[in-house]
């Protein structure tokens, strides 16, 4: 029965028209997408009705009107739109979720974690941003993100991770909060005690494929320790830190809090200040006089103000949440007073991931930049802290495809940047 079954199965086959055991087409390797108007980028002007062509992940061209090419394409229709460059998230914790209990570190793996990642990098990407730094991550779990993203295994954008972050013993960063031979087993290898040993720290992630360095220069909010906000991390070994990862050509990114952590680690040349909640005018005169950059992560302030009083924070937690909460804007308010740059990062993963537009809204409306520093605050200045302004953030020739598209006018109203209809990143649409 079986073999008059093939029989008739290879007659059937045989019998096939020829086209029907063709091979499919291959699809076609351009994309024109055909927009209503085109920011190509913030301060330049601003395009009408265009044609954007993309071949392999890259811009090809932008050409005016309605400019179809001649050879075999797939056509996206945002004539009714606003295209623009994807965004840039600089501080996001793709690998966390917010109101996470800390003793969850004991509980939960990373391979659950990378499995949070996944999920989170998908709604970052679906809310326009194309290209996200992970500062802090897990051992692996942004290694494995990143490389997902980037193969397309998962659809989500850009990532550009450091791995764990470089801490003091004892201080945030590390595990605490838990009896000895927990912390024991739950010890990353990532905290470090002297110049000799920071630079050390230094090398092993660079070694382990890390993009950048994040340390801790000063004391954290969500740690279980109630040993204040401000410096950590000795000056000499901020600068055995920095000096060995620009050496190895990565960028340091330093969450700091406290003025005199702030001020310290300006002073030895770190790239960027995450958070800055307490910097003072010293602190504040040294990131300007070093070209710090200032990424003040405003939606950290509303993630922890709303799990207020509701169990999820202990309460050495719950106390320095208070003592922040009444600083919201005011130290990059003056930092931009005194030519500091501001860049865009929230700390998401602290407040829910795909709110991460709300933090320009907070731009304009707190910080008083307009729509258009905001938005260069989200492309061209971040995509500077990561020394990739020749790769991303523009509309032009021979940059990523990494684009995406909203039906209002972002530069009159940044809102519309709350509401984005389509994403591309790499050349690939996410949907």
């Amino acid at each position: 029965m079986f073999r008059k079954s093939m029989i008739a199965l290879a007659a059937l086959l045989a019998s096939a028209p020829a086209a029907a055991q063709q091979p499919a087409a291959p699809e076609p390797s351009l994309t024109a997408i055909f927009a209503g108007r085109v920011i190509t980028a913030p301060g330049e002007p601003v395009l009408g009705l265009s044609t954007i062509i993309v071949d392999q992940g890259r811009i090809v061209s932008i050409s005016e009107g309605r400019a179809p090419p001649a050879a075999p394409h797939r056509a996206i229709d945002l004539s009714s739109s606003t295209v623009l460059p994807g965004l840039i998230e600089l501080h996001s914790h793709l690998a966390g979720d917010p109101g996470t209990e800390f003793w969850r570190e004991a509980v939960d793996s990373d391979e659950w974690s990378t499995l949070l990642g996944a999920r989170n990098a998908h709604i970052t990407a679906l809310a326009g941003f194309t290209t996200v730094r992970m500062p802090g991550s897990g051992a692996e779990a942004g290694m494995a993100l990143r490389r997902a993203t980037e193969e397309g295994v998962i659809p989500g954008p850009r990532i550009l991770t450091s791995g764990p972050a470089i801490s003091i013993v004892g201080g945030h960063g590390d595990v605490s909060g838990f009896r000895p031979e927990v912390i024991e087993a739950l010890e990353l290898g990532n905290t470090c005690t002297g110049p000799e040993e920071c630079a050390r720290r230094v090398r092993e992630a660079a070694r382990a494929g890390a993009d950048f360095i994040k340390i801790t220069a000063t004391g954290g909010v969500l740690s279980q320790q109630a040993r204040g906000l401000d410096l950590h991390l000795t000056e000499e070994e901020l600068r055995a830190i920095v000096t060995t990862a620009h050496s190895l050509g990565l960028h340091v990114a330093a969450h700091a809090h406290g003025p005199r952590g702030i001020e310290a680690a300006a002073r030895v040349g770190v790239d960027s200040i995450e958070h800055g909640t307490f910097a003072d005018e010293a602190a504040l005169r040294a990131m300007a006089a070093n070209d710090t950059v200032f990424v003040p992560t405003l939606m950290a302030f509303v993630g922890t103000r709303d799990r207020l009083g509701t169990g999820v924070y202990t309460p050495q937690v719950e106390a320095k949440v208070r003592e922040i909460l009444a600083e919201l804007g005011n130290a990059p308010r003056r930092a931009r007073a005194l030519g500091v740059t501001v860049a865009f990062g929230t700390d998401a993963g602290v407040f829910e991931h795909g709110r991460n537009a709300e933090e320009l809204v907070q731009y304009v409306e707190i910080l008083g930049m307009t729509p258009e520093q905001a938005l260069r605050s989200a492309t061209t200045d971040a995509a500077a802290v990561l020394d990739m302004e020749n790769e991303i953030a523009r509309i032009a020739p021979g940059y990523s495809a990494d684009l995406i598209a909203v039906t209002g006018d972002p530069l009159a109203d940044i809102n519309a940047l709350r509401d984005v209809g389509f994403v591309m990143v790499r050349g690939r649409a996410i949907e």
